[in-house]
C-alpha cells in the first residue's frame, strides 16, 4: 500500500517537545529503512509553533532520494527501522533538526514536524 495523497498536518498545541517523537501512521511491509539506507521519501514539512509549512516533495511533484547520513539527525534517528510502504511523523526539536537559534538557517531554533512516505529504501 502506497500513501497517495498529501499529508495534513492539523496545528499542534502545547509546548514544543525537547525530544524526538515519532509516531507511525501507517506501518509499512516492505523492506525496512537501516541507518546506512538511502531513502526515496515523499515528504512534508511545518513549523511546530505555526503549522506553516516550510517544505513539501509533494508540492514539487516528485519524491526525494538520499543517503540517511545527509539528512538532519531527526531523520537519521527517526526513519531507521520505517518500512516501505510506510508513514511517520517526526517532530524534530531544534538540536536534531536545524540547530539553535542564530544558526544561520531560516529555520534554525525552530521544532519542525515532518510527515514522511517511505516509497524505497537501497
Amino acid at each position: 500500500m502506497t500513501n497517495s495523497q498529501k499529508p495534513e498536518i492539523d496545528a499542534p498545541t502545547g509546548p514544543a517537545p525537547d525530544q524526538l517523537e515519532v509516531t507511525d501512521i501507517t506501518v509499512g511491509d516492505g523492506a525496512e529503512a537501516q541507518a546506512g539506507s538511502t531513502v526515496d521519501v515523499h515528504y512534508l514539512g511545518v513549523e511546530y509553533s505555526s503549522g506553516e509549512e516550510f517544505d513539501s516533495s509533494w508540492s514539487r511533484g516528485q519524491s526525494i532520494n538520499f543517503p540517511l547520513r545527509s539528512l538532519i539527525a531527526g531523520w537519521q534517528e527517526g526513519i531507521p527501522g520505517m518500512k516501505v510502504g510506510g508513514r511517520r511523523k517526526l517532530v524534530c526539536p531544534p538540536q536534531l533538526a536545524y540547530g539553535p537559534a542564530g544558526g544561520g538557517h531560516q529555520l534554525s531554533g525552530k521544532t519542525l514536524i515532518f510527515v514522511i512516505d517511505l516509497l524505497g529504501v537501497s
